[in-house]
């Protein structure tokens, strides 16, 4: 995958107008800072005041679309609900508060959660997350098991049909299904309010590709957060600077200097 070409510092907010773009953004890396365990994070409370702007003034058309599930990205972000893709777009809540699931086999996932959960026991600092859907396995306080964690995570799905590993950052999910974030922004993009306008999806790791793509193809706006290659065409240095980019997008959309500026 080629580097991003741009950078975001360099994209003046006021060439988007709040009635004609469609937000998709990733939850850790992203809005939240990447912590040791999953359940440590937390959203700044201006990002989260920046993020309910920025949702009345689309109309309503900004989404998470993330890795996490639904139930805890309501929690990160109460009182705010927006729409959600949950566990890369298996569970879904659209701008209308509408849920669709997909149906996976999670008998096959509790076979792999047993093992994984010795290993872990076997390996501390290693963590086990189960989600519906999914699970993942997190190394960030041991990034040295790395290795030893792919291996035991390969050896846990194998023979298992339906399970699709994913690499993230210091992070091993398994996935039951064929959903991933590019199907959910696609998704999200045939249903009001955001069919018909310009997408802007912002992503941090790996599992944000198939997103990036997704946009690619339908000549909208990619922004990948922090470093390592990417297809997005958009680079934000930071968490921090794409917090901050955020909030000027907010006040370009309450701007005069702004109101004729069109994308």
């Amino acid at each position: 995958m080629p580097a991003s070409r741009l950078s975001l510092a360099s994209f003046d907010p006021c060439t988007l107008q709040p009635d004609k773009v469609a937000i998709f953004l990733d939850f850790d890396g992203t809005l939240a800072d990447i912590a040791a365990n999953p359940d440590a994070v937390s959203v700044p409370q201006e990002t989260c005041d920046d993020l309910a702007r920025l949702h009345k003034q689309t109309g309503g058309a900004l989404a998470i679309v993330t890795g996490r599930a639904i139930a805890d990205i309501d929690r990160f972000l109460a009182p705010l609900i927006l729409p959600v893709a949950g566990v890369h777009g298996l569970e879904r809540r659209d701008g209308r508060g509408a849920r669709s699931d997909a149906r996976v086999d999670e008998d096959k996932l509790a076979v792999v959660f047993a093992q994984l959960q010795v290993f872990s026991r076997e390996n501390p600092g290693t963590l086990v997350e189960r989600k519906a859907g999914s699970l993942a396995l997190h190394y960030r306080q041991r990034p040295e098991s790395a290795e030893a964690c792919f291996i035991a995570v390969h050896r846990a799905v194998d023979g298992l049909t339906g399970l699709h590993i994913l690499q993230g950052k210091m992070v091993i999910e398994v996935k039951a299904g064929t959903a991933d974030k590019g199907g959910a922004v696609a998704a999200f993009m045939k249903e009001a309010p955001f069919r018909g306008r310009l997408p802007l999806f912002a992503g941090d790791d790996t599992t944000d590709e198939d997103a990036f793509r997704e946009i690619a193809s339908l000549a909208g706006i990619s922004i990948k957060v922090g470093g390592g290659p990417t297809a997005a065409v958009l680079r934000s240095e930071s968490t921090d600077a794409f917090r901050a980019w955020l909030g000027l997008l907010a006040d370009s959309f309450e701007s005069d200097r702004c109101q004729n500026e069109v994308f």
